[in-house]
């Protein structure tokens, strides 16, 4: 095979040590090193010194990133490559052999890049992804909290759309005190728009707390407010780093289902420059939300979606959720085409799939969003619908007024 790259290294990361390859031609040279800064800068300059073209590691966990920091400082161009890309043969492993491995494949093109942003945007997931496990987190906890409610024999949220709302907490907090609530502490306690429930909290709200379930009680909303205040203080961070995505933000925002929040998660991941994905299919599969191919004796089988972005894949179908309750819009359209034949899940990765095109050429082209409608679909092949309603008609007992006017 031919060799694209005559001097190049391949590298096999742990997290104490690592395990260098470097190949000039046939020849090649292995060397171990550790994984501080010190001996990373080491490893950097002896590749330097030997004039090496091409770099490539395994994406190990997170230990291939103190490496690439130090590469891309230097100025030495590396890759990273998925683990699947570039399996050695089984019973023959070795860390050296790994190392040697990875550099044949990497000196003769046969390894694919995954593909890694600049440390701007390194940095933004970060803390992106920071405040996705936080908001997570605090998930976990409402439903901690009404889990121990259910188990203290209080009902209140069958009948409040909020467990941690102000009026929900209101009432929460004088529970706890011990406080035993009537009509009128209630009406102090609940917003205007409640109090036409107040006979059914007064029912709700009568149950069995004893002295632990009050403190658990009080120990978990007290963490709530914990994480509360914490997704604050990263939204402000967040956002003191976004000056030069406020005009994408407010493109992604635009879009049915897609609020300031979720273009800030969507960014952070796909960043801004759509150079790296060649069409919308490339940036599909790399986020996971593709089909994948399932293709026997001519023949196209149901497939599942391949494994890609999961950030940026669970966001959009968080959006896709929010997107396809929206009337009148093509997401809407296409969520109630798809979702009889090919039910909820796949319908709502399906439109997930249709947002992030949308995005896609937004931001390559940038254009704003156009909506579509929610009559799109009946723009095409409108004689094959007719034909096809008719006969659904027809199957059903169904006859043209003329003919029955003429019988």
């Amino acid at each position: 095979m031919d060799r694209l790259y005559e001097r190049c290294c391949g590298i096999d990361v742990h997290k104490k040590m690592i395990v260098a390859c470097f190949k000039c031609g046939n020849d090649q040279e292995i060397r171990e090193y550790g994984t501080t800064t010190s001996e990373l800068r080491e490893l950097t300059a002896w590749l330097l010194n030997e004039k090496c073209e091409m770099i490539a590691m395994e994406s190990t966990a997170s230990y291939w990133k103190p490496l690439y920091n130090i590469f891309e400082l230097s100025g030495l161009d590396a890759i990273v490559v998925n683990a699947r890309d570039m399996k050695t043969v089984p019973g023959r492993k070795t860390d050296v052999k790994d190392a040697e491995w990875i550099a044949d494949l990497l000196q003769h093109g046969l390894l694919k890049a995954s593909y890694v942003p600049d440390r701007e945007q390194r940095e933004l997931r970060e803390a992106s992804r920071y405040r996705k496990s936080l908001i997570e987190e605090r998930s976990r906890e409402l439903n901690r909290l009404q889990k121990m409610l259910e188990g203290a024999n209080i009902k209140l949220s069958s009948f409040t759309s909020d467990i941690n709302g102000k009026s929900s907490r209101r009432i929460l907090n004088a529970l706890i005190e011990g406080k035993k609530l009537d009509e009128e502490q209630l009406q102090e306690l609940l917003h205007g728009s409640m109090h036409k429930k107040i006979p059914e909290i007064m029912k709700a709200v009568d149950g069995i707390l004893t002295p632990l379930q009050k403190q658990l009680i009080k120990n978990i909303i007290d963490h709530i407010d914990d994480m509360s205040k914490r997704i604050e203080d990263m939204d402000k961070l967040i956002s003191n780093y976004l000056d030069k995505y406020q005009k994408a933000i407010k493109q992604l925002d635009e879009v049915p289902g897609i609020g300031i929040q979720s273009a800030e998660t969507i960014l952070a991941e796909i960043g801004l420059e759509m150079k790296r994905f060649p069409t919308d299919a490339h940036i599909s599969s790399w986020a996971g939300l593709a089909p994948g191919n399932n293709e026997s004796a001519g023949k196209r089988r149901n497939s599942k979606t391949t494994k890609g972005n999961k950030i940026l894949k669970t966001t959009l179908i968080q959006c896709a959720k929010s997107a396809v309750k929206k009337e009148g819009t093509f997401f809407y359209a296409q969520y109630q085409r798809l979702v009889v034949r090919r039910g909820k899940n796949r319908a709502i990765v399906a439109v997930a799939h249709s947002m992030l095109i949308a995005i896609y050429h937004m931001l390559k082209e940038n254009k704003p969003y156009k909506e579509l409608g929610e009559d799109y679909y009946n723009q095409f092949n409108k004689e094959r619908k007719i034909n096809a309603y008719l006969k659904k008609l027809y199957a059903l007992g169904w006859k043209p007024e003329i003919a029955t006017q003429q019988t």
